[in-house]
């Protein structure tokens, strides 16, 4: 009889559990695809570090990664950038192909001399992004990206800025991956979209 009580107990509390649970799952994944829905970039004209032209159609190739920094960032940066040169390793041994580009939100000291050489040190693997600060400001924007100077009573300064990686199929938002996130979650999150 106790038995019969607790599976009774138990089962009347599953279905109360779902029909609280139930509305509130439904309307989280309708805020992620609302999420997804606002993310759609601008059109943009900039040059890449090596004077090419770089435009939102650049970005409709098929699988690319946005990754927004800047060459004085002292710790997420190197690391997001570190983890993407192994991620790409990794896929190229599989014959995958993954067009990253790092887009810097400092143009004012990201120079395409000093990007060019801060990025050699990850074998050139990704393709640079600076330009004039408020087309840079703009392009950030469209593309849920935060970031602010912080001054140092000096005078110098950091740029505090989210850092999630943008994955693109298409030109279109279809993924993020973030610093948090180890190397073999992220190629699992890359290899969704390839």
């Amino acid at each position: 009889m106790k038995l019969k009580t607790s599976i009774t107990i138990i089962g009347g509390c599953l279905i109360i559990f779902i029909f609280i649970m139930l509305p509130i799952v439904l309307s989280v994944q309708d805020k992620k695809e609302e999420y997804v829905s606002t993310i759609k970039g601008s059109s943009f004209s900039l040059n890449d570090i090596n004077n090419n032209p770089i435009t939102e159609k650049s970005f409709q190739v098929q699988n690319v990664a946005l990754f927004f920094g800047f060459t004085h960032c002292p710790d997420i940066c190197p690391m997001t950038l570190n983890k993407l040169s192994i991620i790409l390793e990794r896929l190229e041994k599989e014959n995958k192909t993954l067009k990253v580009f790092f887009i810097s939100i400092d143009p004012e000291r990201d120079t395409p001399e000093i990007m060019r050489d801060y990025l050699n040190s990850f074998a050139g693997k990704f393709t640079g992004i600076t330009g004039e600060p408020e087309k840079i400001f703009k392009l950030s924007q469209s593309w849920g990206i935060t970031s602010q100077k912080i001054f140092s009573e000096e005078g110098e300064y950091t740029v505090n800025h989210s850092s999630p990686v943008i994955l693109l199929k298409s030109g279109k938002y279809v993924d993020r991956i973030t610093h948090l996130d180890d190397i073999k979650t992220s190629i699992k999150k890359i290899k969704k979209y390839l």
